[in-house]
């Protein structure tokens, strides 16, 4: 118990180029657990160990890492701030107990940043705000703290104040102890001191202090009555209401500092360890059992029967290694555990402590534990796995699909049979990959997030499965719905295997709301329809939804009622009904307007003013529509929505249109017409 209340299972997440990595990598540095701190500009930062991150200097993979601070272990994932690599994100938040928000204090709440602390929230994880790069020009504290109330819905709670800004940044003003904190410069900031306020800043200190008690005292009453009778607040009240305000979700402390010059770290970790929760302090985790189908809770305690969940699968030399979060009991090497999701056996053959990608072999995991194993030969991303004669469903995860496709071939015929077997073994490990081989063109179709996404598992094929392939354009993958009513009725009556198979249907398909998914709602009053034929008949709608009638894609947002059925007791059968709804579904789409959808992709835009203009114009010749257009400082940003199809190539538009000193972020927003 008492090492679990001190154990810290936390992410950082945030925007691309906000300083995930580098304040990883000062973490690490701090707490000994490495000996040198890796730069990302150098290509040398040890949480980004992929060749295709070095070269790019961004993360493209979650990394996991675990290090110690004031007697707590910190498990630590630092997630891609890529928008083509969200799934990254979404995968760890489902498994972690807390996370740093980072954000940059010139760039503020960008839009990246913006998604994945709405993906913390929905999993309903703990979080603490870090402002960045207060040294940099342009940079501004307060700003950025209203950009987290207003587009994160946040409250904020200021624990630091920044002690100058830009070139003047000299470090950090501590207001829970009233004391300015400043790092030597000598040892990459490894040593620090707390010294008075100067006095320029007590006036300002003093006032977010009276702040910060007026927030607290609205969350705890002792607080409150101490507040309101002016009695002195001792500093351990303070943080142990700050800590219950942050686990419950009501409150976001926010801390500042500058990494890359090596201020501000120290106090962020003791921030994770004072604030943050244990894996004792969130709810027990909540899954179904499958054998009495009734939710079942699993406490974060040794007693209780192990169940864990797998977050990510990934192939290392070769080798399967699949990432697990321990949420009960033990488990061991040569264990047999139980996959609830698939109804499988798995032998654990090897558990291992994971630091980027260099591992550490353990002799147990216990609850609270992050760790990898080896040996899980059917287990995939969003599979439980648990004591068998406990078993448990925990819930798994959405991801999102697709946007974007390609045709991929090896230069080399004879390669075919092993690019497809690759290509396997990357889906296992990305849930938003997707691969088919096209019946009509004989074409491996690669699918995924965005460009990157494509161009860098295509690196990947050459570099880690030694397989020389050639890349077509990109291609966007659209989606079909109906734009009226229509209704139809099919009788299905033909000899099959020397039987006869009988099925009439009549159904009602109209177009739901973008984003609405598909619906089938049964309306039939005939007694003799068994719940085996309705789910036989949902069944075939759904298999004819995954091809539609204009060009063969998925089908989305329609309703279908089934509004009648014909019965022959002899000759109807499941069967006869799957394949009446198939044929009955695939006419009322023809007759009911049938349209295409493209993906609108959601653009944002910074850029220099006096290219603003050029910057639009291009936007209008792509059929973009500018939503929004925001001045901060001496740069404007624009919101845009445009299609993806128009958006290939825009990197280097941008940079023509801008002298290259606009930039830009782009994230799926909805379908709509083509």
């Amino acid at each position: 118990m008492q090492q679990l209340k001190k154990t810290r299972n936390i992410g950082i997440i945030a925007h691309i180029d906000a300083g995930k990595t580098t304040i990883t990598e000062r973490i690490l540095f701090y707490t000994g657990r490495s000996h040198k701190i890796g730069e990302v500009h150098d290509g040398e930062a040890i949480m980004d160990w992929m060749p295709e991150e070095q070269e790019r200097g961004i993360t493209i993979t979650s990394a996991v890492t675990t290090c110690k601070w004031s007697d707590h272990t910190i498990n630590i994932i630092d997630t891609p701030g890529h928008v083509d690599f969200t799934i990254e994100v979404e995968r760890s938040l489902r498994i972690l107990d807390g996370a740093i928000g980072v954000f940059c204090a010139v760039g503020g709440v960008e839009p990246q940043s913006e998604t994945v602390w709405h993906q913390a929230d929905r999993y309903g994880v703990p979080k603490i705000a870090f402002v960045n790069k207060l040294d940099r020009l342009g940079a501004n504290f307060d700003g950025t703290v209203r950009m987290i109330r207003k587009r994160l819905g946040a409250t904020p709670l200021i624990l630091q104040l920044p002690w100058g800004l830009e070139e003047d940044f000299q470090g950090v003003i501590d207001i829970v102890k009233m004391k300015a904190i400043e790092w030597s410069e000598d040892d990459l900031g490894a040593s620090f001191q707390e010294v008075a306020i100067p006095e320029a800043y007590a006036e300002e200190a003093t006032r977010y202090r009276e702040k910060m008690l007026d927030l607290l005292a609205d969350n705890d009453d002792s607080i409150m009555e101490k507040y309101l009778s002016e009695e002195e607040i001792d500093i351990e009240s303070i943080k142990r209401v700050i800590r219950k305000a942050t686990i419950r979700l009501t409150l976001v402390p926010v801390f500042c500092g500058a990494a890359l010059r090596n201020k501000g770290i120290q106090p962020l970790l003791d921030g994770i360890v004072e604030f943050l929760p244990s894996p004792l302090d969130v709810p027990p985790v909540k899954g179904i059992n499958p054998l009495t189908e009734k939710p079942e809770p699993r406490s974060a305690t040794l007693k209780e029967p192990f169940s864990s969940l797998a977050f990510k699968v990934a192939i290392d030399q070769g080798r399967r290694m699949t990432y697990l979060r321990v949420y009960s009991g033990i488990m061991r090497p040569g264990s047999i555990i139980y996959n609830s999701t698939k109804k499988v056996i798995e032998r654990v053959a090897r558990i291992m402590r994971m630091h980027a990608n260099k591992r550490e072999r353990i002799d147990q995991a216990i609850s609270g534990d992050i760790i990898a194993v080896m040996g899980l030969k059917e287990t995939s991303t969003g599979d439980t796995l648990c004591d068998k004669s406990h078993p448990i469903v925990l819930e798994s995860m959405v991801f999102d699909q697709p946007v974007i496709s390609m045709a991929v071939e090896p230069k080399q015929l004879k390669d075919q049979e092993r690019l497809l077997d690759n290509l396997k073994k990357v889906a296992d490990e990305d849930p938003t990959f997707k691969f088919i081989v096209d019946e009509d063109t004989g074409q491996t179709i690669i699918s995924g997030m965005g460009e990157l996404h494509l161009e860098v598992l295509a690196q990947r094929l050459r570099r880690e499965f030694f397989l020389d392939v050639n890349t077509g354009k990109p291609q966007v993958v659209y989606r079909e719905t109906i734009s009226k009513k229509a209704k139809i009725e099919t009788v299905f009556d033909r000899e099959w295997g020397g039987v006869m198979h009988f099925a009439g249907i009549e159904i009602e398909v109209s177009p739901l709301g973008r984003v609405m998914g598909n619906r089938f709602v049964n309306k039939c009053s005939n007694p003799l329809m068994t719940e085996e034929f309705i789910n036989s008949i949902d069944e075939g709608i759904r298999e004819a939804s995954e091809s539609g009638v204009v060009m063969g894609y998925p089908v989305i947002d329609v309703e279908t009622i089934l509004l009648d059925a014909k019965v022959k007791e002899q000759f109807s059968t499941p069967l006869s009904f799957k394949i009446a709804a198939s044929m009955a579904f695939k006419e009322a789409c023809e007759f009911a307007a049938p349209v295409l959808l493209e993906p609108i992709m959601k653009v944002e835009i910074i850029a220099p003013e006096e290219f603003v203009g050029d910057v639009i114009g291009d936007l209008n010749t792509r059929g973009g529509i500018i939503k929004q257009i925001t001045a901060k400082g001496k740069v404007k940003m624009l919101a845009a929505i445009v299609p993806l199809s128009k958006m290939f190539g825009y990197s280097t538009a941008i940079r023509s249109a801008s002298q290259g000193r606009a930039t830009f972020t782009m994230q799926f927003s909805h379908y709509d017409k083509a």
